[in-house]
């Protein structure tokens, strides 16, 4: 699949739409899903054009897990949980909706996971929540 430049989360990249921002280095970007499974999802996605994880070079891959590594350990101590969900979806077939690379942290039990993309979340809360779990990551 070729990669469109159009899709959300590289407007996202550019400035073009807003998001709640959790974390950002020179390779990625994490920031709060307004589509929320539970409380506290973050997205983690690269500055790189790569639609699924066959097209993500190996440097943003491990630019994505060291990320991830940070929003875990923070949402543990912001959010007071244990268990979160790491989900990576390759291909329309598989789900995918968004075709930019993204891994889902979705603080929750696997069998509590709802349908993906049914409600919008309170924009108040997501910057609450971004807010909160940027802070522990400021603070390490």
């Amino acid at each position: 699949m070729t990669y469109d430049n159009t899709n959300i989360f590289a407007k996202i990249l550019r400035g073009e739409i807003s998001c709640h921002k959790v974390y950002e280095d020179d390779k990625t970007l994490a920031f709060m899903d307004i589509m929320p499974q539970a409380m506290g999802h973050v997205l983690i996605i690269p500055k790189c054009q790569a639609v699924e994880l066959s097209d993500l070079p190996c440097e943003y891959a491990c630019a994505v897990f060291k990320t991830a590594q940070k929003i875990i350990t923070a949402q543990r101590k912001a959010l007071g949980v244990d268990g979160i969900v790491q989900v990576q979806i390759n291909h329309a077939k598989a789900g995918q909706s968004v075709f930019h690379y993204h891994m889902h942290l979705i603080p929750t039990h696997i069998h509590e996971l709802s349908k993906h993309e049914s409600i919008m979340a309170d924009q108040d809360e997501l910057a609450e929540l971004a807010n909160k779990i940027r802070t522990v990551i400021d603070d390490e």
